[in-house]
């Protein structure tokens, strides 16, 4: 093995040698490898460089050169050898990395040598290590999730202000159940028992990813069951009774506000879906001649195109405001802009206005209300829980489902909508009864 020659002046002599340090070349004096080599760049001669129609280099010497690409990057550069085998490392970018800096580094980097340490293969298991950290699966874990924007947005938020400070940095196979357990209580004892829960289940799905990939090999989360106080529960606020529904659709029919917030308002308990999804409903989803609305994948909370059979009350609400929106994007457009949809808090105002506290109804509350309503008057679980869209555990059940009750589903919400429609008429309160075989 050998490297260039390089001369050093020892009194009036020069002396000439050739040394491979682990590798790098370098000139020899009592007591130990000499760090100065010797230098040919000027920061005049890397200024007055210009770029060429391929990359060139400007050596400096001891295997340190300025790599000049034909977009004119100037890119410092460090070529040695150990045990024969070339390697190369980058030292940064002129001018961030001046020349004194670049050769301040070589001489760095020539002392590990001297030291039996090889440079690159240090950086590449500080890499391997920094890939296998907690924030760096969870932020390859989060890329490949189909979130929808809030859900997304509640995740980061998670991760970052809630785990990243923590264990952010700590291998994830080095994580154990004590170390979670006290970040996790740093969160009850401020009171939220609800995150404290929804971190540690962002913790495990992780560490399972993980796992997964051969970066780690048990999931400690496991170890914590029973360690973290109990959620209460509290419902979204519905109203269920049929007398109090009725009141309900009275107070609806007669609100006076803005037009768009009036259609949505009513529209809301003939569809019963979940309030994102009907506040950013767009016209091309929907089929007035078929009575259908086609809500997109992207858009619903399972990730999964859900269908909602129009029932004439709901189509005559949609034909009603088409004049008024029906030439822009939006079903029911911000009052402020119509590049934007209704806002979250739209709905829930107007129901304020009405008298509605939040402990009564919320705009989550028609859901709540059409399944407590069509599950007393017998209608099919199966069918009902379709139509809200949750979520079915066995995907060839699903998908058999989707397609061969959907005619169920149409009749189901024709007469959910005439039942609405007599309560709201003020006629005796009835339960409606699903015909047989129907």
């Amino acid at each position: 093995m050998g490297g260039p020659c390089l001369s050093k002046a020892v009194g009036r002599k020069t002396v000439g040698t050739r040394v491979t340090v682990g590798t790098i070349a370098g000139t020899r004096t009592t007591g130990g490898y000499d760090l100065a080599v010797t230098d040919f760049l000027t920061d005049a001669r890397i200024r007055s460089a210009r770029p060429q129609r391929r990359p060139y280099k400007l050596r400096d010497g001891a295997g340190l050169y300025l790599l000049i690409t034909p977009a004119d990057a100037r890119l410092w550069r460090l070529r040695y050898k150990v045990h024969g085998r070339e390697s190369m490392l980058a030292l940064g970018t002129y001018p961030a990395t001046s020349l004194k800096a670049a050769r301040a580094k070589r001489a760095e980097l020539r002392a590990a040598l001297e030291a039996g340490r090889d440079p690159a293969a240090e950086r590449r298991a500080e890499r391997a290590s920094s890939s296998s950290t907690f924030e760096a699966i969870a932020r390859e874990w989060l890329a490949k999730q189909r979130f929808a924007p809030k859900t997304l947005k509640k995740a980061v938020w998670t991760f970052e202000d809630l785990l990243f400070p923590y264990i952010g940095s700590r291998p994830v196979s080095a994580l154990t159940a004590p170390e979670l357990l006290g970040v996790l209580r740093r969160l009850e004892r401020r009171g939220k028992h609800e995150s404290a829960h929804r971190a540690k289940q962002r913790v495990g799905q992780v560490v399972r990813y993980a796992i997964a990939t051969g970066r780690a090999e048990r999931d400690p989360t496991g170890d914590l069951r029973g360690a973290l106080a109990p959620i209460k529960v509290t419902n979204r606020a519905a109203i269920t009774d049929p007398r109090e529904v009725a009141q309900l659709l009275r107070a609806i029919h007669g609100y006076r506000g803005h037009p768009v917030v009036e259609a949505a308002l009513q529209l809301a308990p003939l569809v019963f879906v979940r309030p994102g999804e009907l506040r950013a409903a767009e016209w091309s989803e929907i089929d007035l001649e078929s009575g259908e609305w086609r809500i997109a994948a992207h858009r619903t909370k399972m990730r999964q195109p859900h269908l909602v059979p129009l029932s004439r009350q709901a189509a005559a609400i949609l034909r009603e405001i088409e004049p008024l929106t029906g030439r822009g994007r939006y079903m029911f457009p911000s009052p402020r802009s119509a590049q934007r949809p209704l806002s979250d808090n739209a709905v829930t105002a107007a129901l304020r206005r009405m008298g509605y506290t939040g402990e009564q109804m919320s705009w989550h509350g028609f859901r709540a209300m059409a399944s407590t309503l069509l599950n007393e008057q017998g209608y099919a679980p199966d069918v009902i829980e379709l139509q809200l869209a949750h979520q079915e555990r066995n995907d060839v059940r699903a998908a058999y489902n989707r397609a061969q009750r959907l005619n169920e589903r149409r009749k189901m919400m024709q007469a959910w909508a005439d039942y609405l429609g007599g309560l709201r008429g003020g006629g005796n309160v009835v339960q409606f009864r699903v015909a047989r075989g129907g």
